[in-house]
């Protein structure tokens, strides 16, 4: 597959969705009606409007206009003997992705899999199994459209008995493995896999209001963030408070939470302190000043987003250096942990781990490295 035929199946994958839209739309219709889950979350992830497609058409377009990340010549070394010695990006391979409810993402995954020269396995979650089967004969549509092999985008139309057993023996390797779900999902892969598994994990993202904070800016981040999208991991779950700041503050933003319909949780148990809440409830806590703060977002969070409400430019210096997530944030939103408004277009996932990536996983974060050594016969 060439770098130009990548881009030709992603313009004919848009054209594929707008000649679909109506019954991608219908068989969605049907998803979101025999969803019996009581998961609110899960439910808003699962539904596809207009505005949703034109999101999906979006992304396309992003990646299509993305420079293309692979063969970048990452360092290169002439040896004293003649060799030439260059280290480039390269592609993962074979990716598979395992995800809940959100039919975008197989949009948005293969995508940004296929512009960066990878395979890309697909499974999502039953209870969005009819839109997904929909977009991916879109894709079958187009790969055949640009003569690129059908199985560069595959989808996995298991039920979960048929998944476990294909993870204990796939029919193709596997390069990169990209559990989006539960604990217990994201603890199975790891245990059966014999490749790298890069995890999604949960959010659970924190606020600390600093004695120092401008008020009006840290309640207008904090109700924006806890209600704009309650499905979003970059969702806003805990409020720390410094003890120093007066009570009237504290009880302007219950009221201000409470007439958004946000329970308010105030002396949290420990799993509470654990939890992504996904849900329109939210923790609201003093806490004895930064360190405390710092120690108990380690302690805690999902290792996904956190921020820092203050004027004092240090403060917030030492809050950033300190607290242990994938994107820490400033007098702003951690709704901002996201590929598109990152920079990086479509996203296959917002990584927790530390290795080979972290924080959300565009193009860029999609190949590996490789040595390429040009020589004329040097021995050692």
């Amino acid at each position: 597959m060439t770098k130009d035929s990548r881009n030709i199946v992603l313009q004919k994958m848009i054209a594929e969705i707008q000649a679909n839209k109506k019954e991608l739309l219908a068989q969605n219709a049907i998803d979101v009606q025999e969803y019996k889950g009581n998961d609110k979350s899960m439910y808003d992830r699962l539904i596809i409007n207009d505005k949703k497609i034109d999101s999906m058409i979006a992304s396309l377009q992003q990646v299509i206009e993305h420079e293309d990340p692979t063969m970048k010549t990452l360092s290169s070394f002439k040896h004293e003997n003649g060799l030439l010695i260059e280290n480039k990006t390269v592609p993962f391979g074979t990716i598979l992705i395992i995800y809940e409810s959100r039919p975008d993402v197989t949009v948005e995954a293969s995508a940004i899999a296929l512009k960066s020269g990878n395979k890309i396995l697909l499974k999502g979650g039953k209870e969005a199994r009819r839109s997904n089967l929909v977009l991916h004969q879109c894709w079958l549509n187009a790969l055949n459209q640009a003569n690129v092999e059908a199985q560069t985008v595959r989808y996995l139309d298991f039920s979960r008995e048929q998944m476990q057993k294909y993870l204990e023996n796939p029919d193709t390797k596997i390069d990169l493995m990209i559990p989006r779900g539960g604990e217990k999902l994201i603890a199975y892969v790891k245990s059966i896999a014999n490749c790298p598994v890069l995890v999604s994990g949960r959010g659970n993202n924190f606020l600390y209001v600093s004695q120092h904070a401008d008020l009006e800016v840290a309640q207008d981040i904090i109700i924006q963030s806890k209600i704009s999208k309650i499905s979003a991991c970059n969702s806003l779950d805990k409020v720390l408070v410094s003890k120093e700041m007066e009570d009237d503050f504290l009880i302007k933003i219950q009221e201000a939470l409470s007439k958004e319909g946000v329970e308010i949780v105030e002396n949290p148990s420990k799993d509470t302190w654990y939890e992504e809440f996904l849900a329109k409830k939210i923790v609201l806590s003093k806490i004895d000043g930064l360190e405390k703060a710092i120690n108990l977002i380690n302690q805690y969070s999902g290792g996904h987003s956190a921020t820092i409400v203050t004027t004092n430019i240090e403060e917030a210096h030492y809050f950033m250096e300190h607290v242990d997530c994938a994107a820490v944030y400033h007098n702003a939103s951690t709704r901002f942990t996201d590929g598109g408004q990152f920079g990086l277009g479509a996203e296959m996932a917002i990584s927790t781990e530390k290795l080979h990536h972290r924080g959300p996983l565009g193009l860029e974060q999609l190949v590996t490295n490789k040595w390429f050594v040009y020589g004329n016969g040097q021995v050692r």
